[in-house]
C-alpha cells in the first residue's frame, strides 16, 4: 500500500516545518502596526490604605 511508504511524507512534512520556522516568523515580525502605542503617564497613583475593623 503506497500510503504506508513514510518516505515522500517525512520529506513533505520537514520542508513545510523549514517553511514555517524560516519564512513565516520573519513575515510576522516584519507586521508594522499602524497606530502608535502610547505610553502611560509616568506618575505614581496614590494609594491609601484600608482601615477595616477586625472585631
Amino acid at each position: 500500500m503506497p500510503q504506508l511508504n513514510p518516505a515522500p511524507w517525512f520529506a513533505i512534512l520537514l520542508f513545510s516545518w523549514l517553511i514555517f520556522l524560516t519564512v513565516i516568523p520573519n513575515k510576522v515580525l516584519s507586521h508594522t502596526f499602524t497606530n502608535e502605542i502610547t505610553a502611560l503617564s509616568a506618575k505614581k497613583l496614590k494609594s491609601e490604605t484600608w482601615n477595616w475593623p477586625w472585631h
